[in-house]
């Protein structure tokens, strides 16, 4: 089976949403300065590169992080790939694209190209999932939805209501995919957040592989 890694790396130049904590990733003590070891401080929000919206994310007294259980994250996974000139995934893409199947789905865009770009510039114009496909999606019966940039939701969104209608309906959102390398099909999803206890619960960076079935 060959494993495709499709997370982000996290660094100064990895974008994050505007209005969310910034990435700074500092050397703590270090061997050349005579410490006894290397370690690195890390501080960065909980929707950085690639990662997990919980429920508790947009939702009052939603599920955390911590209770998701890893059957959802774990398992057969759809990567569907749609067109370049497509820049919001409506009900009709969804009928287009989705054929009946795994109960996880994995959005490839034109958005996975900006991953190929050096800067931290934040895209406004990704490919996003409207309210009328996430009802879809749930109508559906999918458990599990991912798209290859920071967010399912259209930019600046007043009511968020795409995460809201698949948040409330147990749906599981992973964000910030890099998809490039994968072609369309079907996979093993093996998708294992950081084990987060503070905080809101409301989500988690990850890491997140695809296993080819040949």
């Amino acid at each position: 089976m060959r494993i495709h890694d499709v997370s982000v790396p996290i660094s100064a130049k990895t974008p994050t949403y505007p209005g969310d904590p910034g990435i700074d990733i500092s050397q703590w003590l270090s061997l050349e300065n005579g410490d006894s070891a290397n370690v690195t401080a890390l501080n960065f929000g909980a929707h950085t590169a690639t990662h997990i919206d919980a429920p508790a994310h947009f939702l009052r007294n939603g599920a955390t992080l911590a209770s998701l259980s890893l059957d959802k994250l774990i398992g057969e996974v759809r990567v569907v790939e749609i067109p370049a000139n497509v820049f919001e995934i409506t009900e009709n893409v969804i009928e287009a694209h989705c054929p009946a199947g795994p109960t996880r789905l994995l959005f490839k865009t034109r958005n996975s190209a900006f991953w190929t770009e050096e800067t931290d510039e934040f895209h406004t114009d990704y490919t996003y999932i409207t309210d009328g496909a996430a009802r879809r999606l749930v109508a559906n019966g999918i458990e599990l939805v991912g798209i290859d940039y920071l967010s399912v939701e259209r930019f600046k969104s007043d009511n968020f209501e795409t995460h809201k209608v698949l948040l409330t309906n147990g749906v599981i959102i992973i964000e910030g995919l890099d998809l490039r390398a994968v072609d369309a099909g079907i996979y093993e999803l093996i998708c294992l957040p950081l084990k987060i206890a503070a905080g809101c619960g409301d989500g988690a960076p990850a890491r997140v592989v695809l296993r080819s079935y040949t």
